[in-house]
């Protein structure tokens, strides 16, 4: 019985682990995969290190779109990417570009993860502009790349200690934040924070600066409410999209007047979002990557 099981299921996890890579990855996800993993060379992380393991789990699909909601706050990068990013335009186009940055700097050589960061170098000083209230911007200014960096790593973390399979301990916390600044400052963030602690008051000193502009608010109606998506994935999609929002800190979620019900988090939306992240999990499972990480 178990091996008519196994027959049967397996090729269905098979299938979904392949459409969940090419919905992320893109069409030359495979390729890239094979490049990044299979290139010998150095590394900037060595197998089983933290931030290896945090960007390998499931719970980045809750952490990556929380990171999104969060970022939207900071008024002027919100101009920027509103203006320049190409979301609505070509929202899979813009996640296989990320997914494939992050990829790269976190499991390529040393060498590939460097180009990389040139590469996004030089895209950021073609981008400049003015926002509606009239506040010039620079994709490449360190204050507005150290906050994407920030809600980013945050976001990351707090997902993956909430969602992952295998928490970190307190010191690979630690590291994992450290690790993450060797990227950041690659891409022109000066002095990156390199402790949970140092994260913690980074964010908290941003905090002035935060609010929900029309853009913000109308991004985080297309994230959350209107996605590029099959009507198939929509029920999958809004367990993923509740928990990034239950993730937020209260005031964020409240700039972006995006309800919260604690006991209905703790009840219905959180076992909803481990559900959702071990399946997917499950799927995204590669034994012959186990090792890579």
């Amino acid at each position: 019985m178990a091996v008519v099981t196994a027959r049967v299921v397996e090729p269905l996890r098979l299938r979904a682990g392949k459409a969940l890579f090419a919905r992320v990855a893109g069409p030359e996800g495979p390729r890239n995969r094979a490049e990044i993993h299979e290139t010998p060379g150095p590394r900037w992380f060595p197998p089983g290190s933290p931030i290896r393991r945090v960007h390998a789990d499931s719970a980045m699909f809750v952490g990556g779109l929380s990171a999104l909601l969060l970022q939207t706050l900071h008024p002027t990068a919100m101009a920027a990417v509103a203006a320049h990013s190409g979301y609505r335009g070509d929202p899979w186009g813009r996640l296989h570009r990320t997914s494939t940055f992050l990829a790269t700097t976190t499991y390529g050589t040393a060498d590939s993860a460097r180009a990389a960061c040139d590469r996004l170098n030089a895209v950021h000083a073609r981008i400049r502009g003015v926002t509606d209230e009239g506040v010039a911007y620079h994709a490449s200014d360190p204050h507005l790349l150290e906050w994407v960096h920030i809600a980013e790593i945050d976001s990351f973390l707090r997902a993956h200690q909430r969602f992952a399979a295998h928490r970190l301990t307190r010191s690979e916390c630690d590291r994992y934040v450290a690790q993450t600044a060797r990227v950041a400052e690659e891409i022109g963030v000066p002095g990156p924070p390199r402790t949970v602690t140092e994260l913690r008051a980074r964010f908290t000193a941003y905090r002035p600066e935060l609010r929900a502009t029309p853009e913000a608010l109308d991004t985080a109606r297309y994230l959350l409410l209107d996605p590029p998506l099959p009507v198939a994935a929509l029920p999958f999609y809004a367990a993923l999209a509740s928990n990034a929002v239950a993730l937020l800190p209260g005031w964020a979620a409240a700039e972006l007047k995006l309800p919260r019900w604690e006991r209905a988090e703790r009840w219905t939306v959180l076992p909803t979002g481990r559900l959702i992240t071990g399946l997917i999990r499950w799927a995204m499972h590669d034994p012959a990557a186990e090792g890579a990480r």
